[in-house]
């Protein structure tokens, strides 16, 4: 039912040439050296970011307010990771003791 077919390749007929290549000539024109002048570079002129007091303020109580949330999102991971640990820790400590004592009786 699956079984692959394989494909009949056609035995060739008779001696197989490749079409000839024609090569043509092309003339090679001599043309006088010209003198090569560069140009300069235009200058780009980038706007220029001036800081005034109050954006620096900002800007330090921006990337303050961004370290402690990231902070406390980190630090609640953490937390979150130990709670249940403690728990998992708990159960297995139950679940001992349960077996321990089913092996008494």
């Amino acid at each position: 039912m699956l079984r692959p077919k394989v494909p009949a390749m056609p035995q060739p007929t008779g001696h197989i040439t490749p079409p000839a290549r024609v090569v043509e000539p092309t003339a090679v024109i001599q043309q006088a050296p010209q003198h090569y002048t560069p140009t300069p570079a235009p200058v780009l002129t980038r706007p220029t970011v001036q800081l005034t007091p109050g954006s620096a303020i900002a800007l330090v109580g921006t990337g303050a307010a961004v370290v402690l949330v990231v902070g406390v999102v980190l630090v609640s991971l953490l937390l979150a990771v130990a709670i249940t640990a403690a728990s998992v820790a708990v159960c297995a400590v139950v679940l001992r003791s349960l077996v321990a004592s089913q092996h008494r009786r």
